[in-house]
């Protein structure tokens, strides 16, 4: 799996922005002793990947040592240790035995007997930053009514140094199905712990199970995630952490079915220990309007045509070409043998180009419950990436769905999109091989975005026309970005899956924003008018880690991170 300490060196990033001072922690301290509300944690301490309840000093230590005072800490018997008695914040397990009781017996008891507001589980190889239970009480103090909170978290090598970073996005249910995507640090809240029975598995996937259960039973608009890095946890493998690919797998199809999800689990091709969730179509299944606008170039409409038609496998297609103002002789006779197949159409749509008003007229005359949104210079690899598409864009909370696309040479063009610094939308990811995973998975799993590319976009015709269809203000470069964004404000979410692949000859036929100054102004002007729009999102995207810079060329760590230190706001 590849990390972000790959692209520059962690160690020093840890040393320059996520290392405390001595003013840090006084100015900590002070921010405490204002907070009108003081929730109190209830810690429970968990059997390690051996399955024995051990005393871990160092995990221990970091409650101790912690700059937010309000906090208890549950141990089994046997894993007190020795001074626990000279700090009254120290609790044992009601009927608790160790080494031999396990997750959930251990879990539940504590949760019977504890008087925090909120439970965190906690583990013996991992420990806690000093200011973790203080960033915690900031969120909750931000929104009293959080049900589930989590953080960044890293590694601890063998000399105890801080490696191998693990920046986490806002909540995401798809990745959630994929893998554990809030792993440590978690807190509960404690009624809604009760309200759903408290843990299940008696295993050290007790914990992934858990977070599922309360993630989908929480509000979405409840569940925070704290982009700090407030966890270390020892070991450098997935081997080291107890992940059993089978079992989680178990976990996830026993969700759907609890969920009356009809769908097939499976590993994810690219990064075996994960999953990949296979949903069937409705039946009968939608017709799927493909919309695709072109101004001659018929080389490259003639083979995104013959894709569509001939090498794609989902059986309720119509093809709706709209026509800008072609002029050359094999664009028509291109026309001429589309037309013979009944399921094609030609629309003329003259005058200048305007993304926007070609894909809502098209819209507009679209007979598809499905709308794909599809460029010209887009070619499709496999069979089924229509099938995959339209199996999560009818999904009632799913506003859009996105394409892993390729340039050419097979390095990715496409992974989805993320907002700010600054106006650009930028690629995730961009240039990276193929076969690459991406860290944490996000080129190997289906996943929540803030926007995706309109070059090849599905979703429902009610939902296009619910939030407005594209807006034709925005000519050329941010139509698609602007309805996913308002996609948004209608409550919907918009997926990218890698399992719906195509190569895509970036602007192959409009040709790049940057080749005249006619076209760099116009680009510029749609910046100014996006902007003005969303700026505040560019600055926020929830799926964009304020510790981690997403740009056009490469991916790095912030240098500082986006997200100010709350004790120095």
């Amino acid at each position: 799996m590849q990390t972000y300490g790959a692209f520059r060196p962690y160690a020093e990033w840890v040393q320059a922005h996520d290392t405390l001072c001595n003013k840090d922690r006084q100015a900590i301290r002070e921010c405490v002793r204002r907070l009108p509300q003081l929730p109190l944690f209830s810690i429970v301490l968990l059997p390690g990947p051996d399955g024995v309840v051990s005393a871990s000093g160092a995990s221990i230590g970091s409650a101790r040592d912690q700059l937010y005072p309000h906090w208890e800490l549950w141990l089994a018997h046997g894993a007190k240790p020795m001074d626990a008695d000279m700090d009254g914040r120290f609790r044992i397990i009601p009927d608790s035995t160790a080494p031999t009781a396990d997750h959930a017996t251990l879990f539940n008891a504590a949760l019977a007997a504890a008087d925090g507001e909120f439970v965190l589980p906690f583990l013996p190889d991992a420990t806690m930053a000093e200011h973790a239970l203080y960033e915690l009480a900031m969120a909750i103090g931000d929104d009293p009514g959080s049900e589930l909170l989590y953080t960044d978290e890293d590694r601890l090598d063998a000399c105890g140094t801080r490696c191998m970073p693990h920046f986490k996005t806002g909540w995401d249910p798809d990745l959630m199905l994929g893998r554990d995507a809030v792993g440590l640090l978690v807190a509960y809240r404690r009624s809604l712990l009760e309200r759903l029975g408290g843990m299940r598995l008696p295993s050290p996937l007790a914990l992934y199970e858990l977070s599922l259960r309360v993630g989908f039973a929480a509000s979405p608009a409840h569940i925070h995630h704290v982009p700090a890095i407030l966890c270390h946890r020892r070991g450098s493998s997935e081997a080291s952490l107890s992940w059993d690919a089978e079992a989680a797998r178990d976990i996830v199809r026993q969700h759907l079915a609890d969920s009356g999800v009809a769908a097939r689990v499976a590993a994810a091709p690219l990064a075996p220990a994960w999953n990949r969730v296979v949903r069937e179509l409705p039946d009968p299944v939608p017709l799927v309007s493909v919309i695709v606008p072109t101004r001659d170039r018929a080389d490259l409409l003639g083979r995104c045509a013959e894709a569509v038609l001939s090498r794609t496998d989902y059986p309720a297609i119509e093809l709706l070409i709209v026509d800008n103002d072609s002029t050359g002789s094999a664009t028509f006779e291109l026309f001429q043998c589309l037309l013979k197949d009944p399921r094609v159409r030609i629309l003329p749509s003259p005058g200048p180009f305007n993304y926007s008003a070609l894909n809502n007229q098209a819209a507009r005359a679209a007979r598809g419950e499905v709308l794909l949104l599809l460029n010209n210079d887009t070619d499709a690899i496999g069979p089924d990436w229509l099938r995959e598409m339209v199996s999560h864009a009818t999904r009632p909370d799913v506003g859009a769905v996105g394409a892993k696309l390729l340039y050419a040479d097979g390095r990715v063009q496409h992974g989805g999109m993320v907002l700010g610094p600054g106006l650009w939308p930028a690629h995730q990811l961009r240039f990276a091989n193929r076969l690459d995973s991406g860290p944490g998975g996000e080129l190997a799993l289906v996943r929540t975005v803030s926007t995706v590319t309109g070059a090849c976009l599905a979703m429902r015709r009610s939902v296009f026309f619910e939030v407005g269809g594209l807006n034709e203000e925005l000519r050329v470069a941010f139509g698609d970005v602007d309805l996913c964004l308002r996609l948004g404000d209608h409550g919907y979410r918009v997926v990218w899956t890698p399992f719906a692949e195509l190569f895509h000859l970036e602007s192959a036929s409009r040709g790049q924003d940057s080749e005249s100054s006619e076209k760099l102004a116009l680009a510029e002007e749609e910046a100014r008018y996006f902007g003005r729009y969303w700026k505040s999102l560019t600055e926020s995207d929830p799926f964009h880690n304020a510790n981690v810079v997403y740009g056009w060329d490469c991916s790095e760590l912030a240098r500082p991170p986006r997200r100010k230190r709350r004790w120095a706001e």
